[in-house]
């Protein structure tokens, strides 16, 4: 395989972070371009020619280009994996688990219930999407009520999501929890364990620790 070229814009958020703690699961160099949401930045004639979508982040691999952060960690996974560093499976039904588990918290945890909060929070989006105290209590309820499925499969006492090996999904997962605890929200008892076993990785405080603001150009490691 050729040495990557793996340039990633986008710091700051609880979605940035999931591409930069992916890379260093996987131990790649790649450059950060350090830029943030609603600051001007994603909306220049540079940014949009690449992404359209003026969103970030966004994954440069050559001459390749993708968004969404979840869709980011999941081509780093499949393109990147070794049989030493790998975060996603390959039997055929532990990858459609491996599938199920994230599109479930991108879809579920994510954007209809934590995204929605900040949305709609008086501390948080609310001044440009409009402040709605009722939807953010609704969208918190959501979420505990949707935390259920992570409860149940953690109850069996399995170190990750698929069992005792680490993959991608629970970066995804990961993510929404330190999101929810920041939030007020609260999670399930035995995620708290889980959630402490995953900070404890080295490459989760590598992430975070790429996850801010720094020179333009200057590598993430």
């Amino acid at each position: 395989m050729a040495t990557p070229n793996l340039t990633l814009w986008g710091v700051g958020t609880s979605r940035t972070v999931r591409a930069h703690w992916a890379m260093h699961e996987l131990e790649l160099a790649y450059e950060t371009r350090p830029i943030g949401p609603r600051t001007g930045e994603t909306n220049t004639a540079e940014y949009t020619a690449l992404n359209p979508r003026q969103k970030i982040p966004l994954l440069q691999d050559g001459d390749f280009r993708i968004g969404e952060s979840a869709a980011i960690v999941a081509y780093l996974s499949r393109t990147y994996s070794t049989g030493e560093k790998s975060l996603i499976p390959e039997p055929q039904r532990d990858f459609a688990a491996w599938l199920e588990w994230s599109f479930f918290i991108v879809a579920e945890l994510d954007s209809t219930s934590l995204y929605v909060m900040r949305r709609h929070g008086a501390d948080a989006l609310g001044h440009i999407y409009g402040v709605a105290p009722d939807v953010v209590a609704k969208a918190g309820e959501y979420f505990r009520q949707q935390l259920r499925h992570v409860e149940v499969a953690l109850a069996d006492g399995r170190t990750y999501l698929m069992g005792d090996r680490f993959t991608s999904a629970d970066i995804l997962l990961a993510t929404c929890l330190d999101w929810a605890i920041a939030y007020g929200v609260g999670i399930c008892d035995n995620a708290h364990p889980y959630l402490a076993r995953i900070q404890q990785r080295p490459a989760y405080r590598l992430g975070h620790a790429a996850n801010v603001a720094r020179a333009a150009g200057e590598p993430a490691r």
